[in-house]
């Protein structure tokens, strides 16, 4: 009981996290600092918690991974292509990393590939419609969040 509580708990707290940081970075195009570095440490404490107490003890070592692993990948990301991704996604990368790898494997693979499909589809709209092109910066925090909550979702309807 107490194990789902914290998991609710971190949950609940990335959600608010997501709401925020994809409105300021539709309105700003940057995920401050100050609003997603507490992910982490929330993230694992609270999912610590709940590691201890499930019979699932290496749930928390298999989200630290996780998010090392997407934290990693958006980096390389960043240094193959400057001004693609931003160090704000990087670091919320790891973060949303974190949330889908203690949920399972299965959310980290479906939230990253909704992510850029979300925000694939997005941009492409963008440039049918010629309110962009390719040089067109798009904010793409939101898609990222977007993801991760659609990795969580299918994760808990056992996809």
């Amino acid at each position: 009981m107490l194990a789902d509580g914290a998991v609710a708990v971190a949950y609940a707290v990335f959600a608010v996290q997501s709401v925020v940081l994809a409105i300021i970075d539709l309105r700003t195009h940057r995920l401050p600092n100050r609003i997603v570095l507490p992910g982490y440490p929330v993230a694992i404490v609270l999912f610590g918690i709940a590691a201890l107490l499930r019979p699932d003890p290496w749930a928390l070592g298999r989200a630290l991974l996780a998010g090392a692993i997407l934290f990693a990948f958006y980096l390389l990301l960043r240094m193959l292509q400057r001004g693609g991704m931003g160090g704000g996604d990087v670091k919320l990368a790891g973060v949303i990393g974190i949330m889908l790898g203690f949920a399972g494997w299965d959310a980290v693979v479906i939230g990253l590939f909704a992510g850029f499909l979300g925000g694939g589809l997005y941009s492409a709209v963008l440039l049918a419609r010629r309110r962009a092109n390719r040089r067109t910066a798009v904010p793409f925090g939101p898609w990222m969040l977007l993801g991760a909550w659609v990795g969580i979702a299918a994760h808990l309807a056992g996809v």
